[in-house]
């Protein structure tokens, strides 16, 4: 095998990586002051279409993690995007918070529910049975089906919570369609990603998780991949699947010295 490029950038997941409710995990901090140190294009990345990128780097900041504005891409974010590349201009209903709503009027889009290119579902903590009424129906009427991520749940300090995925699985089996997902594991998001940093899949890096969401969209995405097992996947759980990361690791602390 062609050995791999050095790795010059880098992308990492947030939850489970950086942090775990709501607490920096050890390392963290040290890994981020490296790449800012380094100069290395770097990204930090989430599923969660809840919180702009300006309302996540308010929160990391407060957890003592200095991340810019410009280095924070979100599936809302790839989602706007994608949308912008195939409808430039376009009209979506939107289910989702201040995250998904932001991105997609930045890019120029009106939010409507009269006939609507787009129905666009992301994250939020109120689902309503009304609004999920008229996604359906606006799908059946012709709008194309669109979601931030596939996600079934999220988590909670009181536990794992419902999430765009799941409520995604009740809109399609109401109208028969499956949404077009934006978010990890599609390669699109850590492409689009790249591209915004101006960086190279063989010579970028990914750190996650998830094995699921994280390490296959790094794989598919041409990338090298780091598991971390702070978060929902231990040692064990990696047999279970039928692809590999590059390596895995106890956690970012590990990563530091690579970068």
């Amino acid at each position: 095998m062609a050995e791999r490029k050095p790795i010059e950038s880098w992308l990492t997941d947030m939850d489970g990586v950086l942090i775990h409710e709501g607490t920096p995990i050890p390392g963290a901090d040290a890994f981020i002051k490296r790449l800012r140190e380094s100069g290395k294009p770097f990204l930090v990345l989430t599923n969660n279409s809840i919180y702009t990128p300006r309302d996540l780097q308010a929160r990391l900041s407060r957890m003592g993690l200095h991340v810019p504005v410009e280095n924070i891409w979100t599936s809302a974010l790839a989602t706007a995007k994608f949308l912008d590349d195939q409808r430039p201009g376009g009209t979506a209903y939107v289910i989702g918070e201040a995250g998904l709503t932001t991105a997609l009027h930045d890019i120029g889009y009106i939010l409507t529910d009269h006939e609507p290119d787009y129905v666009v579902l992301g994250e939020t903590r109120t689902y309503s049975f009304e609004a999920m009424t008229k996604a359906v129906r606006l799908i059946n009427a012709g709008a194309r089906f669109i979601c931030t991520n596939p996600d079934e749940t999220g988590p909670s300090t009181e536990g794992p919570l419902p999430a765009t995925g799941a409520v995604a699985a009740l809109i399609t089996k109401a109208t028969g369609k499956q949404p077009y997902f934006a978010g990890k594991p599609n390669p699109l998001m850590m492409r689009t990603g790249l591209n915004a940093i101006g960086a190279h899949s063989e010579s970028s890096a990914m750190i996650g998780d998830r094995m699921d969401t994280d390490v296959l969209a790094g794989l598919e995405a041409g990338m090298q991949t780091f598991l971390v097992l702070t978060g929902l996947t231990s040692a064990a759980d990696t047999e279970k699947f039928p692809y590999r990361p590059t390596k895995t690791v106890d956690s970012i602390a590990d990563l530091v010295d690579l970068v």
